[in-house]
């Protein structure tokens, strides 16, 4: 554990410096007494909250029907393998902060496309 560090202010017109208690309970001329300063006291990082498996809707781009809906990662992966290109689909995530759907970007999507097959 670390020093703790008073503020001297017996100091004749150079203002009030930090010192050591000890100096200042040993050495001290009088006064008020000393001002003491705790050292900074760390607080304990929150518990990393465990984020929920992600959940995928994914329709066919054409004919607006739903290929798939409520599936985890692997599910829509394996959904995707039934399109020909990434335009031909639209995938969206299930957003727990705004309590709604989000359509996942052209990059996102090109980020599951390139999962297709890795099974």
């Amino acid at each position: 554990m670390g020093k703790t560090w008073v503020l001297d202010t017996e100091t004749k017109g150079t203002g009030a410096q930090m010192v050591p208690i000890e100096k200042k309970l040993n050495g001290g001329a009088g006064g008020s007494g000393p001002v003491v300063v705790e050292p900074r006291r760390r607080r304990e990082p929150e518990p990393a909250k465990q984020a929920e498996p992600r959940t995928f809707r994914v329709v066919d781009a054409m004919s607006r029907q739903v290929i798939a809906d409520g599936t985890d990662l692997r599910e829509t992966i394996r959904a995707l393998e039934g399109a020909r290109s990434v335009v031909d689909v639209s995938v969206w995530v299930w957003d727990e902060a705004q309590d709604d759907w989000r359509l996942l970007t052209f990059g996102e999507r090109q980020a599951l496309w390139r999962l297709r097959g890795s099974e």
